[in-house]
């Protein structure tokens, strides 16, 4: 950053943290919307940077300084990115919190972050009330309407980019939630990439989110926005049956989803209205590749894989000169600029293309480390590069094709099964709108394949139709025997299924008897 250039002149990399982001779209922007809430209320850039302001002189009346750690436990509303920007200009850090944890869930997280205090409002705080007394180093629970209505702050206080900004609890797919330690330099590197690559947005783009604001998704919603100038849509959460009449009311032009969305999008009634909107991209985390061009059809936009991880921020992205060619391929892409990618084997050698092995990504730009657990953080970072965990392979040109978790795998009679791959077959079933594929133990083979599965409760195929419809697209070993119906599965915040609380139990579920090929 030059000295001496006005704050509203910067340009997108002379941005270095993200209380300088607010003030540049403040000075760029003051009357454009910045935020809207729907429902709730809209700001313009000028009301974020004066609001955010005004909550960090109350927390700063309250003690708050570098190196704090404050629990925000609220729901889609305005407040909670006003904290977090407050806490940017304070130098301290916000601890997400999701407003459906418990207290056996608030206890975990807030015993491993050691928050001093944490901010929600009633009736959302119950499972807080009698945790302070236990839980070491947490001093307070704030009223979040208590903060707004204090004193307007001084503009004297700066932001202190070296300190940590998140302790961003993963999402928990497969395991306890960890916390990820995240700078100013993470999510404006992250924002930056979405403004000066593909999507490249900018000030006329309007973007929208529906996740829950204590996943990283909305974070980086934020900061990309205020980079672009962009005009940012929260919803208050992810509702498949209004999700387009949404995107059309708010003339959207981006947004992006994960996980079970696009399935759960696709499960709605087709309308007339389907193509009426102004999106010109969507980008998407785990497309399912044989619905892909589904996908793009019903709604006439290209939708865009891209992958991320909270540790890592943004890493691979299909963009517009390669999407054509890879719809249905299940390509994540080629990495960001600021991202290097290998595939290595299990001591850590580089694979050629087409070998498969595990993920891995080095770079700027990523969390500092696992807070309070650095032996994780070790066994994370080998040489600077960062296991994800995912097995994958390059193709010839560097794109990477994922093929399952390392963790996320069935051992079935010495072949190896990846829960992924069958997955995938499984909700191309068009009366199945949910699968998960966990392994169970089997005396004889070691593991065992079952599925859980949700279906259309107006056709509900049999554990024969649906073995019968695997085996004609995999391989027979990989046709789950044990089959178990439910009306909904566990999700996690990202709408990823939390695979930890299905359990390995056979139980009373349907066998499907192998064969013998299988």
């Amino acid at each position: 950053m030059t000295a001496g250039t006005p704050l509203g002149e910067l340009s997108v990399d002379e941005v270095p943290d993200l209380v300088t982001a607010v003030r540049r779209a403040a000075a760029r922007w003051p009357d454009r919307p910045a935020w809207t809430f729907d429902p709730g209320e809209r700001l313009s850039f000028a009301d974020v940077a004066r609001r955010s302001a005004a909550i960090a002189g109350s927390l700063a009346a309250k003690g708050v300084g570098p190196g704090d750690r404050i629990g925000v436990m609220l729901d889609n509303t305005a407040a909670f990115p006003l904290i977090w920007l407050a806490l940017a200009r304070l130098g301290a850090a916000i601890v997400p919190l999701s407003p459906r944890y418990r207290s056996a869930d608030l206890d975990h997280l807030l015993r491993i972050a050691r928050c001093r205090a944490v901010v929600s409002r009633a009736p959302i705080w119950e499972p807080l009330l009698g945790l302070a007394a236990d839980v070491p180093g947490l001093q307070a629970l704030w009223d979040v309407d208590q903060l707004e209505a204090g004193p307007t702050s001084s503009d004297k206080l700066t932001p202190r980019p070296t300190v940590s900004l998140n302790v961003q609890f993963t999402s928990g797919t497969t395991g306890r939630p960890k916390g990820c330690v995240l700078s100013h330099d993470y999510w404006i590197r992250l924002g930056r990439s979405l403004v000066s690559e593909f999507p490249y947005l900018g000030e006329d783009d309007v973007m929208l989110t529906a996740q829950p604001f204590h996943y990283v998704d909305p974070q980086w919603n934020v900061a990309a926005a205020l980079l672009a100038g962009a005009h940012l849509v929260v919803l208050d959460g992810f509702h498949p049956s209004t999700f387009w009449d949404r995107v059309r009311a708010h003339q959207v032009t981006y947004f992006y989803c994960l996980a079970s969305m696009p399935t759960l999008l696709l499960a709605t009634p087709a309308s007339p209205v389907d193509t009426l909107h102004r999106l010109r991209a969507v980008q998407c985390s785990a497309i399912p590749a044989g619905r892909h061009a589904e996908l793009e059809r019903r709604w006439g936009v290209r939708w865009f894989e891209a992958f991320g991880m909270t540790e890592t921020g943004a890493d691979l992205r299909v963009d517009e000169s390669d999407h054509d060619a890879l719809v249905g391929t299940g390509c994540v892409g080629a990495p960001a600029v600021h991202r290097e990618v290998r595939v290595a084997d299990p001591i850590g050698d580089r694979l050629p293309a087409g070998r498969i092995g595990e993920l891995q990504l080095r770079g700027p730009g990523m969390m500092e480390g696992y807070f309070g657990d650095p032996a994780a953080t070790a066994r994370s970072f080998d040489g600077g590069w960062f296991g994800t965990g995912d097995l994958a392979h390059l193709d010839d040109v560097g794109r990477v094709y994922l093929d399952g978790r390392l963790k996320d795998m069935i051992r079935r009679s010495g072949e190896n099964i990846a829960a992924r791959e069958v997955e995938e077959v499984l909700t191309t079933h068009p009366d199945v709108r949910l699968a998960a594929v966990v392994a169970v133990p089997d005396a004889l083979r070691g593991e065992e394949v079952k599925a859980v599965v949700v279906t259309d409760p107006a056709r509900v195929p049999s554990p024969a139709e649906l073995a019968s419809y695997c085996a004609d697209r995999l391989a027979g070993f990989k046709v789950p025997r044990f089959w178990e119906y439910r009306d909904s599965l566990p999700l996690t915040a990202s709408q990823r299924v939390a695979k930890s609380e299905l359990g390995t139990a056979i139980g009373l579920v349907h066998d499907v008897r192998p064969d013998a090929g299988r």
